[in-house]
């Protein structure tokens, strides 16, 4: 009886959760995918532009107010973000197997994930001259 119980526990536990870990690997693949590409654009963009004269002040800051260039570098930092936080939620589940270890890591990498996106948004929007008060 008590078996039972706590199969009944694990299968509720395991409807709980939003996605399921294959689909999170698909997500992971994807966002990998997405980031090689992204990095590519980015690199193109740098490429066009002599070594010494991409680096001066003037440049950077006119970068980004080149609005598809904001996109590419917005779109890295999400696509980066997302693939390695989740890289490292893999690696560090595998240290552990049990479910208070499963939820503490999964919160705190999608914590960390969501505050590295939000300083480097806050960095392309002040950059582009707006004041966030």
């Amino acid at each position: 009886m008590e078996e039972v119980k706590r199969v009944i526990v694990l299968k509720k536990k395991e409807q709980m959760s939003l996605l399921k870990e294959s689909q999170i690997m698909k997500i992971h693949y994807l966002t990998g995918i997405g980031a090689l590409f992204t990095v590519a654009v980015h690199i193109m963009f740098r490429v066009i532009v002599p070594f010494e004269q991409s680096l001066s002040f003037h440049n950077i800051i006119m970068n980004y107010h080149n609005i598809p260039y904001v996109i590419i570098l917005e779109s890295i930092l999400v696509l980066v973000s997302i693939h390695g936080f989740n890289g490292l939620r893999v690696i560090l589940l595998e240290l552990r197997q049990n479910t208070k270890w499963e939820n503490a890591v999964t919160v705190f990498t999608i914590i960390a994930m969501v505050s590295i996106v939000a300083f480097g948004t806050r960095t392309i929007i002040i950059a582009n001259g707006f004041a966030l008060r």
